[in-house]
């Protein structure tokens, strides 16, 4: 465990300087009245730092592209999209953040699927832990919409542009899960998936402890 939270935290000093920038940008644009920037880079702050403290807590080692490419999406959607407009000055914004999240979390829900099987891929067929992936990359989708919804009717936001863009969303939210979902079904076929397949091999490599089955087969 100790080795786990010294990684974390060897981590956390990596991207301590993109934190403390995002801090400065706080405290400057509360200063100057810019509330929207304000609000934005502190929910940026605090979701950015919740994985690794959460990471830590829970003794799961986080790999460093992981980190940053979850900081760079909170960051692309909620300052640049949100609080610069880049949703409505490039008109792909919104289908690539969609499609990013969800190939990142079909290969979580496989990731954590896979987890629940303790690494023993004999215990369920491949297919099926990919398809339980894919529905759990799915419903979080799902479950966005809905809370885009409730901010529309509750706080007269616009996250919803329209009906044809909540559709449009679940369609490339589908698309992705399958992407990622599809990874680990070739992880567990021992295929080659590419920079997916890499990504999830380093997660499972450094969090042994939680696949023990998948590590004592390879210790045989």
């Amino acid at each position: 465990m100790n080795q786990i939270s010294e990684y974390n935290n060897n981590r956390l000093r990596l991207l301590a300087p993109l934190w403390i920038m995002m801090v400065l940008a706080c405290v400057w644009s509360a200063w100057e009245g810019w509330w929207p920037l304000a609000a934005m880079s502190a929910l940026t702050l605090t979701l950015s730092t919740a994985p690794v403290l959460l990471a830590s807590r829970y003794n799961i080692a986080l790999p460093l592209p992981f980190l940053v490419a979850t900081v760079a999406f909170i960051i692309a959607s909620l300052i640049f999209g949100e609080v610069f407009d880049i949703y409505y000055r490039i008109w792909w914004w919104d289908m690539a953040l969609h499609a990013s999240s969800a190939v990142a979390l079909g290969m979580i829900g496989f990731l954590f699927i896979y987890m629940l099987f303790d690494g023993d891929k004999f215990a369920a067929p491949p297919s099926a832990i990919a398809f339980l992936s894919f529905t759990f990359a799915l419903s979080i989708g799902v479950m966005w919409e809905i809370f885009e919804f409730g901010m529309d009717r509750a706080f007269g936001t616009t996250m919803q542009k329209s009906a044809d863009d909540t559709m449009i969303d679940l369609i490339i939210d589908s698309l992705g899960a399958v992407i990622g979902a599809l990874a680990g079904y070739a992880y567990l076929r021992g295929r080659s998936a590419g920079l997916l397949g890499r990504l999830i091999r380093d997660f499972i490599t450094l969090n042994r402890h939680l696949y023990a089955k998948s590590r004592s087969r390879r210790d045989k």
